[in-house]
């Protein structure tokens, strides 16, 4: 097996510079008054997300493959590397991502590394390279395909060519596409729903190359509107400490500021706009009474 796939994100850096380039230019000889656009500030927080997240993932690397390469020697299985296991491959990946990013949205402690990706108001191939410091929670959706045999390489291969593919589908200068491809890719358009902010395109449009996982499982939405990008409680900062931590900070003070320990497990486990149910008011002459309804409806997140 594979010790030695080539990284294809290193190899496609040179398309990324290009790219934004291209982009950038096309913006200036060709204004949108309508389009997000670019700004100076926010391109550089982005970059600097991007450059911060090789760093702390090729630390969080290190116990990951340990996990993985532990598991892949247990399992009796065997996936032999042909370009056709790496096709399937390469969908079974694309397939426990899109439950990934599905979980890293309605799952607190799981948006506190996301959210880092959705914090910007422009929505550009910076915003691709806008990536979390804390990368610690992806690693166990994709524990199935190493016990079903996948080895570690090959699954590292794959997991970069979902992430290169996603890079330019972070435009507002692509159109629609044809509907062949729109009905089966995810593309630009379907992934500005999903870094929208609009209550009916929040939480939509998980996939990474195809879209139709979303379509299966209930959470696509088609573009019809204008998207208005960001979160639902932007944080008016360009200092990349505070957007790669500030939400584990606000589970912090929630925890701190909670009344019980299933308000404390709520704060972290259930969805970013979670809240307990309020207290009831006293009845006189039956001492006072705690809720125990459902809690409200979460706010949407992006």
């Amino acid at each position: 097996m594979p010790s030695n796939m080539p990284d294809v994100i290193l190899w496609s850096v040179p398309a990324f510079v290009l790219l934004t380039v291209i982009e950038m230019v096309s913006y200036r000889l060709h204004p949108d008054e309508d389009a997000a656009g670019y700004e100076a500030k926010d391109a550089a927080t982005s970059l600097t997300m991007g450059l911060g997240s090789l760093v702390f993932d090729a630390v969080w690397k290190i116990p990951i493959v340990a996990v993985y390469a532990a598991v892949y020697e247990l399992t009796p299985l065997r996936v032999p590397l042909h370009w056709w296991t790496l096709v399937l491959t390469l969908l079974a990946q694309d397939f426990f991502y899109y439950w990934s990013h599905r979980g890293h949205h309605v799952i607190r402690i799981l948006w506190a590394c996301h959210v880092v990706h959705h914090s910007s108001r422009k929505f550009n191939f910076t915003t691709a390279l806008r990536q979390p410091w804390t990368t610690w929670t992806v690693w166990p959706f994709y524990v199935p395909l190493i016990a079903l045999g996948t080895h570690p390489a090959v699954l590292a291969f794959c997991s970069g060519a979902n992430l290169v593919y996603q890079f330019w589908v972070h435009t507002e200068r692509v159109g629609k596409l044809p509907r062949p491809v729109e009905s089966v890719l995810n593309t630009p358009s379907h992934h500005r729903v999903h870094h929208a902010s609009q209550g009916s395109y929040l939480d939509r449009n998980f996939g990474g190359i195809l879209i139709v996982w979303d379509r299966l499982f209930g959470s696509f939405v088609p573009e019809t509107d204008r998207c208005v990008f960001g979160l639902t409680k932007d944080i008016d900062t360009y200092n990349p400490l505070r957007v790669a931590t500030h939400e584990y900070a606000a589970i912090a003070r929630d925890v701190r500021a909670a009344r019980s320990w299933s308000e404390r497990a709520g704060r972290i486990f259930r969805g970013p706009g979670w809240q307990p149910a309020p207290e009831e008011p006293a009845v006189p002459g039956a001492g006072s009474a705690r809720g125990t309804a459902p809690a409200g409806a979460a706010e949407p997140t992006v």
